[in-house]
C-alpha cells in the first residue's frame, strides 16, 4: 500500500513538474532581463488597489512559460526510456509538447494571477498569507488549462492528488524557505 501510494506520488509530482518550473521560474529570473520586468497589471489600480501588484510581471510570464516548455520537451525526450515511461502519466509520445508545455505553465501563472487578484481585493499584502489559496492556486490554474489535453486515465483521481500534492509540497517548501531565512511567511 505505501509502496504505491509513493509510486502515485513520484507519478503526480512528474506530471506537474512543468507547472512547478512555471511557478518558481520568476524567482529566478528576477535580476535580469529588466525591461521585461514591467508590471501585468501597467501600475492600474481598481478602488485605488493594484489589480496584481508590482511582482506579477510581463518577464515572469515569458520565462515561467519558457521553462514549462522546456520541462516538458525534457519529459518527450525522457519517455523513450522505460523508467520515464512507467512513472509517466501522459503519453508524451502522442501529446502535441508545446501546446502541453504552455498550457500547463500559463495555466499555472494564470492561478497565482487570479490569486494575487483577489488578494488585492481583500487587501492582502503581496506575499501575505492566503490560505489555502496560496498553496492551490497554481495547481488549479493548470489543471483547468492541460484538463482538455491530459490523455491518461483515473482522472479525478489525478486532479484531487494533484491538489494534495501540490499542497504539500508548497507547506514543505514554504516551511523550509522559512527557517533558512529565504522568506519572511511560514505558509
Amino acid at each position: 500500500m505505501i509502496g504505491s501510494l509513493a509510486a502515485w506520488i513520484v507519478k503526480v509530482i512528474y506530471f506537474i513538474l512543468p507547472g512547478i518550473f512555471a511557478n518558481i521560474t520568476p524567482i529566478f529570473v528576477k535580476g535580469i532581463f529588466k525591461k521585461l520586468a514591467f508590471p501585468i497589471d501597467f501600475n492600474k489600480k481598481i478602488k485605488g488597489k493594484r489589480i496584481f501588484g508590482k511582482n506579477k510581471t510581463f518577464r515572469g510570464i515569458l520565462f515561467g512559460v519558457l521553462s514549462s516548455i522546456l520541462i516538458a520537451y525534457l519529459q518527450l525526450v525522457l519517455y523513450s526510456e522505460s523508467y520515464f515511461q512507467s512513472i509517466s502519466l501522459q503519453n508524451y509520445s502522442t501529446t502535441n509538447i508545446l501546446l502541453f508545455g504552455f498550457l500547463i505553465g500559463f495555466g499555472s501563472l494564470f492561478g497565482d494571477l487570479t490569486n494575487s487578484f483577489v488578494k488585492r481585493r481583500l487587501s492582502i499584502k503581496e506575499g501575505g498569507q492566503f490560505m489555502p489559496w496560496d498553496q492551490l492556486n497554481a495547481p488549479i490554474g493548470g489543471a483547468v488549462f492541460v484538463f482538455w489535453i491530459y490523455n491518461g486515465e483515473n482522472t479525478l483521481m489525478l486532479w484531487v492528488s494533484v491538489m494534495l500534492v501540490a499542497f504539500s509540497l508548497h507547506l514543505i517548501n514554504r516551511t523550509i524557505a522559512y527557517y533558512l531565512k529565504i522568506s519572511n511567511e511560514r505558509w
